[in-house]
């Protein structure tokens, strides 16, 4: 940490940023970190990166195949004597690449990911984030000990998606950018599957129908309330995420589906329901309730298999009896509760503590419960440390993002390190405005 005084500062810090999330977090955390006194560059990928960035003299376009992506980013940590990077995921090819050859070289990794305790806030870590986590090495006796002189308390569990219009938004108008105004960037390959094209129009899809979408909603959420019948929920998610992606052991989405429901199938008993609760963001990419009705035909189970588009998942939380998942974040509001977890996929979450490792069947037929202590204190370690208060998408979430992450990127030691030596500052209390 370069220090004045004991003051934490910028200085001989020089940043340089990748790819972060739809909208203008990224340029907001360069002028502050600016103004710390650190020196901030960004590299652009396309048009949607450059239209975020506002400062255009410390903007770096590159715009040559991403074969040689390596190669030039080697050049730019040597050409500005780059001591740090920033980005948004570490698993997109372009971040991989460059993830690897700074750690390499010694330099700063921050990464940043949405929150592992959404919505209300962020994660922020060295490294690493998801499945290359600090995390995944961490047992939960280390955290607890850790713990022993920390103090906070423990908001409850947030019962909605943050910022959603906003990030929709977001998303929307980057991949108009991507679309209509890439000629300088024609050598831009997007880290997903789909189209350019095809990711703008799913996000104006969902614009235009999130109406129909919540009327839909509502309807199957009331059908399910008031079913009278004992249920399981399996918690989606995005197919192209990268948690599913890289951190799961399916290819695909209907992967997950066809082993949920011959579990379920197999072990539960004949009165219980299986709910599958969509993704905030799924965008019909992936024809989810399609699968789910074909694959129930095929197993004898079409009454007892409901599928939910998004929506609160505190709704149907309040009733459920289990629930499963690949990896989703969202399993953290589920353990909160105290139901029982069977996770698939590599998770942070994914303690022996609080995750059953009981065969599918077996746990729809009597789902062992997790150990609430252990989970409580699991959670405080996270809201001490890798979770920050606050959101990338509305202007009220990066305020209070903004307060407290670019000290936490300043100092010398990474969040889950600064709360064992004992210099991790006080976090700001969660505010949730109803």
């Amino acid at each position: 940490m370069s220090s004045i005084s004991g003051q934490i500062t910028g200085q001989n810090r020089r940043f340089l940023f990748l790819q972060g999330p739809h909208g203008p977090f990224f340029s907001r955390l360069g002028k502050m970190l600016t103004r710390a006194g650190a020196e901030v560059w960004r590299v652009g990928f396309n048009a949607g990166d450059q239209v975020f960035w506002r400062d255009r003299d410390r903007f770096i376009p590159f715009t040559e195949p991403q074969e040689v992506w390596p190669d030039r980013f080697a050049e730019l940590i040597d050409t500005y004597d780059i001591t740090d990077i920033v980005l948004y995921g570490d698993t997109r090819p372009i971040h991989a690449q460059a993830v690897k050859i700074a750690q390499a070289q010694g330099l700063g990794v921050h990464v940043f990911e949405e929150g592992y305790l959404r919505p209300y806030w962020v994660t922020y870590e060295r490294e690493g984030s998801n499945g290359h986590s600090r995390l995944m090495q961490m047992s939960v006796p280390d955290m607890q000990d850790t713990l022993a002189n920390a103090e906070l308390d423990i908001p409850e569990a947030p019962a909605h998606w943050g910022d959603m219009r906003h990030h929709v938004f977001y998303g929307a108008l980057y991949h108009w950018f991507v679309m209509f105004r890439n000629g300088r960037y024609a050598n831009f390959k997007p880290h997903r599957a789909l189209s350019v094209r095809k990711e703008f129009q799913l996000y104006i899809q969902r614009l235009v129908l999130m109406p129909m979408l919540a009327l839909d909603r509502i309807i199957a959420t009331l059908r399910i309330k008031y079913g009278g019948f004992p249920y399981h929920l399996a918690l989606l998610q995005l197919e192209h995420d990268s948690s599913f992606q890289k951190h799961s052991p399916f290819d695909s989405m209907t992967d997950f589906l066809a082993l949920a429901i011959e579990g379920f199938k197999q072990g539960a008993a004949p009165h219980h329901h299986l709910v599958f609760k969509a993704h905030p963001l799924e965008d019909g990419r992936v024809p989810l309730r399609r699968e789910i009705r074909r694959l129930a035909r095929e197993h004898g189970v079409e009454g007892r298999v409901h599928y939910v588009r998004g929506g609160k998942l505190a709704k149907l939380l309040d009733h459920a009896r289990s629930a499963i998942t690949v990896n989703s974040t969202a399993a953290q509001q589920v353990l909160w509760r105290g139901l029982p977890l069977k996770v698939f996929g590599d998770a942070v979450f994914a303690k022996p503590e609080f995750v059953s490792t009981q065969p599918l069947a077996d746990f729809f037929a009597l789902p062992t419960r997790p150990d609430n202590r252990a989970y409580r204190d699991y959670r405080h370690f996270l809201l001490e440390t890798s979770q920050v208060v606050g959101g990338f998408y509305s202007s009220r979430g990066r305020r209070q993002l903004l307060r407290q992450v670019v000290d936490m990127m300043l100092t010398h030691d990474d969040p889950y390190e600064a709360l064992k030596q004992g210099t991790a500052a006080p976090r700001q209390q969660l505010r949730v405005v109803k």
